[in-house]
């Protein structure tokens, strides 16, 4: 393809990169250098100090290897034991599954769906 478009996207990717660290930095040491030192009677940070602190947390947190976040590996495999375990059911138990997952995960903020109803048929 053409050089210039592929320079264009990395100056862009380099420039936008560079915008999200700046801005994650200096709202991460507001928001410390505001809250540690009247609660805790914490240090305040400077930019570079606070830039290290995300790094840290980033490397104690996630890493940077593939796979994500530790979270994201957590739900793949929650997700692959609840299908294990739902694959084994009849289809009675399997609705009677979903039914009381609905129910108990309504109160998280989601919406219960209702079950599907077929339109009544209109005669001619």
């Amino acid at each position: 393809m053409n050089r210039t478009f592929w320079l264009k996207k990395a100056v862009k990717f380099v420039f936008f990169g560079t915008l999200f660290v700046a801005a994650a930095g200096f709202g991460t040491q507001a928001l410390w250098n505001w809250l540690v030192p009247s609660i805790f009677h914490g240090p305040i940070l400077s930019f570079w100090q606070t830039l290290g602190l995300l790094l840290l947390s980033r490397i104690l947190t996630g890493g940077f290897g593939r796979g994500g976040h530790g979270w994201v590996q957590k739900r793949r495999q929650w997700r692959q034991h609840l299908e294990n375990r739902v694959a084994h059911l009849s289809p009675e138990e399997r609705e009677k599954f979903r039914q009381q997952m609905q129910r108990r995960c309504a109160s998280w903020g989601r919406r219960a769906t209702p079950p599907y109803e077929a339109p009544a048929a209109q005669s001619a």
